[in-house]
């Protein structure tokens, strides 16, 4: 029989936010389950075991940033959407950085909400880039450019290799969107 209060959206927050404190990587079921006040088996009635847990806070966690993201570039084309979209992201990881790793999760099931989220991202970094009007396979390129910037930047922060030189990250930071939107801005035509 199921433990009154507990369900599968209740471990889901429970977890991820667990999972801000320690780490998604040191997420586990007893960890959980002690956070909860039940013993472990009490979980398996909500949900099948940790992986599935982990790829429900990866949901969540995508779903909820993909939710700022659109808000945050509402309404705003070329730098200031890029701006925007881009800063969605680094204020989330350091706000979430237990829920910013879920949403990096590979191996999410292709049915799952989870990748239904992951592929609203790309749909939301492929509207910032209409501004752009690359096309294909330029606009592939694109996509995979600004993940890789701005994942980079925030994993590189967030482990503090940026605190051992006295100019601030943020200084860093607006420098790299707006090389960013220069470089989209001027692609190189024909790849």
């Amino acid at each position: 029989m199921a433990r009154a209060g507990l369900s599968a959206e209740v471990l889901t927050t429970t977890a991820a936010d667990l999972a801000d404190e320690i780490g998604f990587d040191r997420l586990t079921l007893g960890a959980v389950a002690r956070r909860c006040g039940v013993k472990e088996p009490s979980l398996y009635s909500h949900v099948e075991n940790a992986h599935a847990l982990r790829v429900r806070v990866a949901g969540a966690a995508l779903s909820d940033l993909a939710d700022r993201i659109a808000d945050a570039v509402a309404g705003r084309s070329g730098h200031d959407a890029l701006s925007a979209f881009a800063s969605a992201y680094r204020d989330y990881a350091a706000e979430h950085p237990g829920r910013f790793a879920a949403a990096r999760m590979t191996t999410l099931p292709p049915e799952s909400d989870a990748a239904a989220a992951a592929r609203r991202h790309s749909d939301l970094t492929r509207a910032l880039l209409r501004g752009y009007a690359l096309g294909e396979p330029a606009e592939t390129d694109a996509v995979r450019l600004i993940g890789a910037m701005v994942l980079g930047f925030v994993t590189l922060e967030a482990g503090g290799s940026y605190a051992h030189h006295p100019r601030e990250a943020q200084a860093s930071w607006a420098a790299a969107v707006d090389a960013l939107d220069v470089a989209l801005r001027n692609w190189p035509k024909g790849s």
